[in-house]
């Protein structure tokens, strides 16, 4: 029996299966079940396409294999920093929803979850929510100018709220017909967001922490939805940071647009653009045609691609 992997709380997964009105089933997978060539924490992820055995008196069956995946998204294991664990597989688009304020996503950790879904041939869009809540001049212009880097760049930048409904429709054309990643920091708004768009389905949320002005975490597990009309969203736990893995630091460059362009006028190919002599991309940073915090995020994954300091994850 074949069919797709909804939902993975850890412990075991669910699988939906290919036959029209066949219910759900809790399955598990061997200890020593491994995908070959990739060493995660998680061997199956949500999204991915699996066959199943026979279930056992109880309703529980065993994943027995996982088809090739087209796409994933990994992110460096929290729990052990030198392994890498599946987001979600088979993706038609990632999307990373942000806030401006209460609480404020980071641009570094924009930009890293950018650079990773690049990296693994993920499309991405960025949903900055709660913009009911800037209200002042100096916020209205923070929003101006952190969409404006991204669509310049070449992103999708949809501005929305979840409370006012501002901007909803505009997710939703994004979404349509597509299979996409929700993910982001703790407390932007997600599980509300989802609420809005699949009526009924009343997932769970808390309130912002009000001592760190952050996110309580209330999913904690990563789950697949469909949408209603077409298309599906998976929902991830919230994370705090998004640790890169497996980059090559001559490679980094590709996976930010801006950065590649400008670095074909570089006078060596090899060019780290951190002080090489003839560097097109120090000169467009000097110009201000490549933004500083767009440089600094790529800085910071070049540190963690520094030879020896993470173990190769593949």
């Amino acid at each position: 029996m074949t069919g797709t992997v909804i939902r993975n709380t850890g412990s075991h997964y669910v699988v939906a299966p290919d036959a029209e009105g066949a219910p759900e089933v809790n399955c598990r997978v061997k200890g020593n079940f491994r995908i070959k060539g990739i060493r995660t924490t998680n061997p199956v992820a949500v999204g991915d396409r699996v066959t199943i055995g026979a279930p056992a008196p109880d309703g529980t069956a065993f994943i027995t294999a996982v088809e090739p995946r087209r796409n994933y998204i990994i992110r460096r294991a929290s729990n052990l920093s030198k392994e890498a664990h599946i987001i979600a597989a088979n993706l038609d688009r990632a999307l990373l929803v942000v806030t401006l304020a209460h609480p404020t996503t980071s641009l570094v950790f924009i930009d890293r979850f950018l650079a990773t879904a690049c990296a693994y041939g993920v499309d991405a869009v960025i949903a900055i929510n709660k913009t009911d809540l800037l209200t002042d001049s100096d916020d209205r212009e923070l929003l101006a100018a952190v969409a404006h880097l991204y669509r310049t760049i070449g992103y999708t930048v949809v501005e929305l709220s979840a409370k006012t409904g501002e901007g909803l429709d505009d997710l939703r054309r994004e979404l349509h017909d597509r299979v996409t990643l929700f993910s982001g920091n703790s407390g932007v708004g997600k599980t509300t967001l989802i609420n809005d768009l699949i009526p009924g389905l009343d997932l769970r949320t808390a309130a912002i922490s009000a001592i760190h002005d952050t996110g309580m975490h209330t999913t904690t597990f990563s789950e697949l939805y469909r949408l209603p009309g077409g298309g599906a969203i998976i929902d991830t736990p919230g994370v705090k940071g998004f640790g890169t893995i497996d980059f090559d630091r001559y490679e980094v460059a590709h996976y930010f647009p801006e950065i590649f362009r400008e670095s074909a006028g570089c006078r060596f190919g090899n060019c780290t653009h951190t002080h090489e002599p003839g560097c097109a991309v120090l000169r467009a940073i000097d110009e201000h045609r490549i933004a500083a915090s767009r440089y600094a995020s790529y800085l910071s994954i070049l540190e963690d691609a520094s030879e020896g300091k993470y173990r190769a994850a593949y």
